[in-house]
C-alpha cells in the first residue's frame, strides 16, 4: 500500500505558515470527504430504503462509487487501488441489481451503519477538533498581543509574570489541541480507505450471502478479489494501529518539554545569540500606518530568501517580498513604549518597516542576521565561513594599530586582551619596537556622542550677557554675515577619539576603522544628525530641530581632513583643542554625509584658503575671481550642491555604518 501523506506532529509548537498552509489542505481533504461520504451515505440509505426502486438505486450506487475518481482530493496519494476497487464494485453491483429487494436487514448492518459510524465518529471528531484548535489559536494570539503591548519604560515584574504564565498557558493549550487535531487528520488518511471499502466488502458479500444464485453468478475469481480486498483493508487498518501508537508516543515525547519552550523571553539575562546568521524566520509584529497618527500592530511570519525580507501570512501557501535587505541598514528605535523593537531603512535613506521581536534572543539575532545579509554575504561561495570571519574581522579591528599599512600583519592571539568589564579593547604591549610613533594609542575609549567642550560649558554658563534662548549669540550672527563662505551638508556623527599625531591623513583613516569597528562589535546603531556649517572662520555643528550649535571649532585649529577612500560618504577631521592647564590635546571626529565627503574637503580647504588669502588683499581677490560668487558676494561651490542636499534630506539617508 502506498505511503499516506502526513503532519508533522514535530511542527505543531512552531505553528510556521508551512505548517499552517499544509494543514488547510488536510482541512480542505477532509471537507472534500465528509461532502462525499454524505454523498455515498445517501447513495447507500436509497438502496436500504427503496426496495420497490431497488434497480434505480444500484444504478446511481454504482455511478456514485465511479465519481470518486474525480472528486479531486488534495491528498488523493494512494487512492489509486481503492479507485480500481471501487470500479469493481461498480461492475459487480450493476450485475446484482435485481437481487437486492430482501436485502433491508443486511444492508443496514453491513453497509449502512459502517458508513454512518464513519461519518458520526471521525469525521464529526475532525469538525469538533478543527474548532478546539480554533479557539485555542484565538486564545493564543489574544495572549500575545497583550504580551507585546507590555511597556518597556515602566516594567511591572508582577504584570509581566502574569501576561508570560498566561501566554504559556495559551501556547500549553494550543500545542496540546494542535498535536490533538493533527493526529486526527493523519488517522482519517487511513481511516477514509477503510471506510471507503469496508462498507462495500459487507455490501458484496451479503449478496453473495442472501441469493442462491450468488454461486452462478459469482466465480473463484470474485472470492480471490474479494479475499484480496479484505487483506488490504486489514493491511490499512494494521498500519492506522500502529501509526497511532507511533503518534501517541511522539505527542507525549513533544508534551513533556521544558517549560521555557512555552514561556516567551525566558532567558533575558543571558541569551545564547548567533551573530553569523544569514538566514532568519519566526514571527515579528509588523507596525502598520492606519491614520495619520494611529498604528496597528500584526503578528506574521518573516523569513529571508537571499537579499530579500519575505512575509507570509497563515494560510498563505508562499510568502510575498515585502523588503530588499541589500545595502540596506537595521537600527534599534523606541516606538510606541514597546520593546525589541527595530528598523529597517532602505539604502536611499527612506525610512521602511518597523518591527517589533518577541525576545532579546530574537530582536538580537534579526539585526544580526540583516546586517550580514545587506551586506551581500550570501551571494559568496561559503556564506556561513564569510559571517564568521566578518565578525572575528570586526572583533581584531577594535584592537588599535599604528596605521592602514600595518592592519595586515599577522599578531600572535596573546598580544590583544579584552577587558569586559569596561567593554573596551585593550592590547598588550607589542612584543618588537615599533618603527614609527602610533597614530592612536592603544586603549583609547571612544565617544559616540556630541557633548560640549569643558571650556565651552563653562563660557556658555558664566555670568555676564544674556544668551539667546535659540542658541545664536548676536556675535555669531554677525560672524556669519561677514564670512565669505557658508556652506551647509548633512552628516551623522560616528565617534571621536584622541590621536597622537596629525602628520598624515592615515590619522582620520585609522580613526574611521576603530570607530566603525567598535559599533559593529557593540550593536551601537544610533547616529545624532546634524546640520555641519563650514565657514571661512569655523565649523559649526548645528542641531536641525531647534537650529541650536552644538559644538564648533575653529577652522584654524583643524589640521587635517580626509574623506574615506572606499566609502566616500565618510569624512573625518583634526583638531587642536586646548586643555584647562594650557595643554593641547588632537581629536579625531567622524562623520557620515549624505553627499560624497570630498564636497565637504573641498568646502573646509577653501575656508582654508580664504583664511590665508584675506592677509593678502592680491591673493583674496584673485581668489574670488577663481570662484564663483553668491549675489550677496559670498563664495559658491558645488552648483548642484543644494539641489543634492535638498533631496537628500528628503529622504533621509542612513549610515551604512
Amino acid at each position: 500500500m502506498p505511503a499516506v501523506d502526513k503532519l508533522l506532529l514535530e511542527e505543531a509548537l512552531q505553528d510556521s505558515p508551512q505548517t499552517r498552509s499544509l494543514l488547510s489542505v488536510f482541512e480542505e481533504d477532509a471537507g472534500t470527504l465528509t461532502e462525499y461520504t454524505n454523498q455515498l451515505l445517501q447513495a447507500m440509505q436509497r438502496v436500504y430504503g427503496a426496495q420497490n426502486e431497488m434497480c434505480l438505486a444500484t444504478q446511481q450506487l454504482s455511478k456514485q462509487l465511479l465519481a470518486y475518481e474525480k472528486q479531486h482530493f488534495a491528498l488523493g496519494k494512494g487512492d489509486e487501488e481503492v479507485i480500481s476497487t471501487l470500479h469493481y464494485f461498480s461492475k459487480v453491483v450493476d450485475e446484482l441489481n435485481i437481487l437486492h429487494s430482501e436485502l433491508a436487514k443486511q444492508l443496514a448492518d453491513t453497509m449502512v451503519l459502517p458508513i454512518i459510524q464513519f461519518r458520526e465518529k471521525d469525521l464529526t471528531e475532525v469538525s469538533t477538533l478543527k474548532d478546539l484548535f480554533g479557539l485555542a489559536s484565538n486564545e493564543h494570539d489574544v495572549s500575545m498581543a497583550k504580551y507585546s503591548r507590555l511597556p518597556k519604560r515602566k516594567e511591572n515584574e508582577k504584570l509581566k509574570a502574569e501576561v508570560a504564565k498566561e501566554v504559556a498557558n495559551a501556547r500549553r493549550k494550543q500545542h496540546l489541541s494542535s498535536l490533538q487535531y493533527y493526529c486526527a487528520l493523519n488517522a482519517l488518511q487511513y481511516r477514509k480507505r477503510v471506510a471507503m471499502m469496508e462498507p462495500m466488502l459487507g455490501y458484496t458479500r451479503g449478496q453473495i450471502n442472501f441469493f442462491k444464485k450468488g454461486a452462478e453468478m459469482f466465480s473463484k475469481r470474485m472470492d480471490s478479489f474479494l479475499s484480496s480486498v479484505s487483506d488490504m483493508v486489514q493491511s490499512i487498518q494494521g498500519e492506522l494501529d500502529a501509526e497511532a501508537e507511533k503518534m501517541r508516543v511522539s505527542q507525549q515525547d513533544l508534551i513533556a518539554v521544558n517549560e521555557s519552550v512555552y514561556t516567551p523571553d525566558s532567558d533575558v539575562t543571558s541569551p545564547a545569540i548567533n551573530r553569523n546568521l544569514i538566514q532568519k524566520a519566526g514571527y515579528l509584529n509588523l507596525r502598520n500606518k492606519t491614520g495619520l497618527v494611529t498604528t496597528t500592530w500584526e503578528r506574521l511570519y518573516f523569513f529571508t530568501q537571499g537579499g530579500n525580507l519575505m512575509c507570509q501570512p497563515r494560510g498563505a501557501v508562499a510568502g510575498g517580498l515585502i523588503q530588499d535587505l541589500d545595502n540596506c541598514s537595521v537600527m534599534a528605535v523606541d516606538c510606541e513604549d514597546r520593546r525589541y523593537c527595530f528598523q529597517i531603512t532602505t539604502p536611499t535613506g527612506k525610512a521602511g518597516i518597523t518591527l517589533q521581536a518577541e525576545s532579546k534572543k530574537e530582536y538580537e539575532e534579526w539585526i544580526c542576521a540583516i546586517n550580514n545579509i545587506s551586506r551581500q554575504i550570501y551571494l559568496t561561495d561559503n556564506p556561513e565561513a564569510a559571517a564568521i570571519k566578518l565578525n572575528q574581522t570586526a572583533l581584531q579591528a577594535v584592537t588599535p594599530i599604528t596605521s592602514f599599512g600595518k592592519k595586515h600583519e599577522v599578531h600572535h592571539p596573546s598580544q590583544n586582551v579584552k577587558n569586559m568589564e569596561n567593554d573596551k579593547i585593550i592590547p598588550n604591549e607589542s612584543a618588537g619596537i615599533q618603527d614609527s610613533p602610533q597614530l592612536i594609542a592603544p586603549g583609547t575609549p571612544i565617544q559616540f556622542d556630541i557633548v560640549l567642550p569643558a571650556t565651552e560649558f563653562l563660557d556658555q554658563n558664566r555670568g555676564g550677557r544674556r544668551a539667546n534662548p535659540f542658541g545664536e549669540s548676536e556675535d555669531s550672527r554677525k560672524d556669519e554675515e561677514d564670512s565669505l563662505l557658508q556652506q551647509m551638508f548633512i552628516v551623522r556623527f560616528l565617534g571621536s577619539m584622541a590621536v597622537q599625531s596629525d602628520d598624515t591623513s592615515e590619522v582620520i583613516y585609522e580613526a574611521m576603522r576603530q570607530v566603525l569597528a567598535a559599533r559593529a562589535i557593540h550593536n551601537i546603531f544610533r547616529m545624532t544628525e546634524s546640520h555641519l556649517m563650514v565657514t571661512s572662520k569655523n565649523l559649526r555643528l548645528i542641531d536641525p530641530q531647534t537650529q541650536v550649535t552644538r559644538t564648533s571649532f575653529e577652522l584654524a585649529t583643524v589640521t587635517q581632513f580626509a574623506a574615506h577612500q572606499d566609502n566616500r560618504r565618510l569624512i573625518g577631521f583634526v583638531v587642536h583643542l586646548s586643555e584647562t592647564l594650557g595643554e593641547e590635546s588632537m581629536s579625531a571626529y567622524i562623520f557620515e554625509s549624505n553627499t560624497e565627503g570630498e564636497k565637504i574637503c573641498y568646502a573646509i580647504s577653501l575656508g582654508k584658503e580664504i583664511i590665508e588669502a584675506q592677509k593678502d588683499p592680491e591673493a583674496l581677490a584673485q581668489l574670488m575671481k577663481s570662484v564663483p560668487l553668491t549675489n550677496d558676494g559670498k563664495f559658491m561651490l558645488l552648483n548642484d550642491q543644494s539641489a543634492e542636499d535638498g533631496t537628500t534630506h528628503e529622504e533621509g539617508e542612513e549610515s551604512e555604518a
